[in-house]
C-alpha cells in the first residue's frame, strides 16, 4: 500500500493515518487490539504510547482508520486521468476491483473486522463507514448528483460492496476470479437499475423499490 512518510512533527491525525495499514497487517495475528497497535507502532517507528492514544477508542476506530486508508489508496491508484478514460460501468468496476487488490494481503484482518462491525453495538458506525466509502467511490467515478439519485446510487453501491466482501473473504479461486465474476454480475444489476431509473425519470412516474432491489444485491439468486 502506498504510504506517505510521517513529517518531523506529525499531528495525531497523521500518526493515526500512518498506523492504520500497519495495524491491519498485525490484526491478522493479534486481532484489532492494543497489541496490534503496539506492533504497528514498532513497525513504523512511532512512540507506542502515542500510538495507543491515537487509537484509544478501540477496535472500531482502528477499523475505521484502515478503511479510510483503503479509500485513499484506491484514489491514489485510480487518479482522474485514468478513470475519466473509462465509461461509468468500467469506473465502478475498477474502483471495487482495486479495493480487492488493496485488501488482498490483509484478508484475515478483514474477516475479523467484518465480525466486529456486525456486532449490534457497531452496526450504526459500520453503516456510516460503508456510506462514506460508497460516496467516495461515486465521487471518484465523477458522479455529481444532488437529487434523489445521490442517495439511490450510494445505497445500491453499499449493497454491492457489502455482498462482495462476503464473497471475497472466502474466495480461494486463482486471482480471486470468483469475486471478480460476482462483481461483474452485481455491476450489471446496478447498471440495469440506473437505466430503469433514467427511463422512469423521463416518464416522471416511477418510484424505485429500495427494499426489493437491495435485497437482490445482498442475497442474489444463484
Amino acid at each position: 500500500m502506498h504510504a506517505q512518510p510521517l513529517p518531523a512533527d506529525p499531528t495525531l491525525d497523521e500518526i493515526r493515518a500512518a498506523l492504520a495499514p500497519a495495524i491491519a497487517r498485525n490484526a491478522a495475528f493479534d486481532g484489532w487490539s492494543p497489541a496490534a497497535v503496539a506492533a504497528a507502532a514498532t513497525e513504523i517507528g512511532v512512540d507506542p504510547d502515542v500510538a495507543q492514544l491515537a487509537y484509544k477508542d478501540g477496535a472500531m476506530a482502528m477499523i475505521d482508520g484502515w478503511i479510510d486508508s483503503i479509500d485513499m489508496e484506491v484514489a491514489h491508484r485510480l487518479p482522474p486521468e485514468k478513470l475519466n478514460a473509462m465509461k461509468i460501468r468500467a469506473r465502478i468496476t475498477a474502483l471495487l476491483a482495486t479495493r480487492m487488490e488493496v485488501m488482498a494481503p490483509d484478508r484475515e484482518a478483514l474477516r475479523r473486522a467484518m465480525a466486529i462491525m456486525a456486532m449490534p453495538q457497531n452496526l450504526a458506525r459500520a453503516a456510516k463507514i460503508g456510506w462514506r466509502t460508497a460516496d467516495r467511490n461515486w465521487r471518484l467515478a465523477g458522479d455529481t448528483a444532488t437529487d434523489f439519485n445521490h442517495y439511490t446510487k450510494r445505497l445500491t453501491l453499499s449493497a454491492v460492496y457489502g455482498s462482495l466482501l462476503v464473497v471475497f473473504v472466502n474466495d480461494e479461486s486463482e486471482d480471486f476470479a470468483d469475486s471478480r465474476a460476482f462483481l461483474d454480475r452485481r455491476i450489471d444489476n446496478v447498471m440495469q437499475f440506473e437505466k430503469v431509473k433514467a427511463q422512469a425519470k423521463a416518464r416522471q412516474e416511477y418510484v424505485p423499490s429500495f427494499s426489493r432491489f437491495i435485497g437482490r444485491l445482498r442475497y442474489p439468486a444463484r
